[in-house]
């Protein structure tokens, strides 16, 4: 079973990496694709701003 959860949270972790660089142009950031796309699960959590771009990039909105 942890086996499982640790496969999942690598399934969620990779998922939210490439949906976040295929959106990257329609966030307000600039440079550092790769960096902002490796660490999102952090700051996802700890920054407004970057949520709300996050969220712009997977919605495309």
């Amino acid at each position: 079973m942890p086996q499982l959860i640790g496969i999942l949270l690598l399934i969620a972790y990779i998922f939210g990496a490439i949906k976040f660089l295929l959106g990257f142009r329609r966030t307000d950031f600039e440079g550092n694709q790769i960096g902002l796309a490796l660490l999102w699960p952090v700051l996802f959590v700890m920054n407004g701003n970057y949520r709300k771009n996050f969220f712009k990039a997977l919605k495309g909105s």
